[in-house]
């Protein structure tokens, strides 16, 4: 549940401004997850989120960056947490996750930026990536291949 809940966080923060605790758990709660404001400081804390300003006086929560050779261990953990397996179509790579976790996978798969990875759609369960050459898909697959087997 807590790495669900992780993911989950990733996504939203990703998606909208949120700038306190109380929203990021209002959030949560109206996607089925209980938390109590305890719990979403918690998980803030385990993520090592930070604030940014935006602007207005207004700040958000972001991801804060590790520069541990551009991959933050955060990331490393959805990608093992939510991979199920990869196929190639050429230049596309095709990557199953656990339902519900595919677009935290494809933030993570972005927060890496990897040069062959031109970016990536997710729905539930399915990532699409757009990869710049048939060999850079090879190169890509045995990197994930090479993160997800060290879990």
């Amino acid at each position: 549940m807590k790495v669900s809940r992780h993911a989950k966080i990733i996504e939203l923060i990703g998606q909208h401004d949120i700038e306190t605790q109380e929203e990021l758990a209002e959030y949560l709660n109206e996607e089925g997850f209980k938390v109590t404001q305890a719990t979403v400081s918690r998980d803030i804390r385990d993520l090592n989120l930070t604030k940014i300003s935006i602007g207005g006086g207004r700040q958000k929560y972001v991801l804060h960056r590790q520069d541990d050779a551009g991959i933050n261990e955060k990331y490393i953990r959805v990608l093992r947490d939510g991979y199920v397996s990869m196929d190639m179509a050429q230049n596309i790579l095709v990557i199953k996750t656990v339902s519900g976790m595919a677009m935290a996978v494809a933030a993570a798969i972005d927060a890496m930026k990897w040069y062959e990875v031109v970016g990536c759609i997710a729905g539930d369960d399915t990532i699409m990536c757009a990869i710049r050459t048939v060999e850079d898909t090879k190169a890509v697959m045995e990197k994930i291949r090479r993160v997800v087997s060290k879990g």
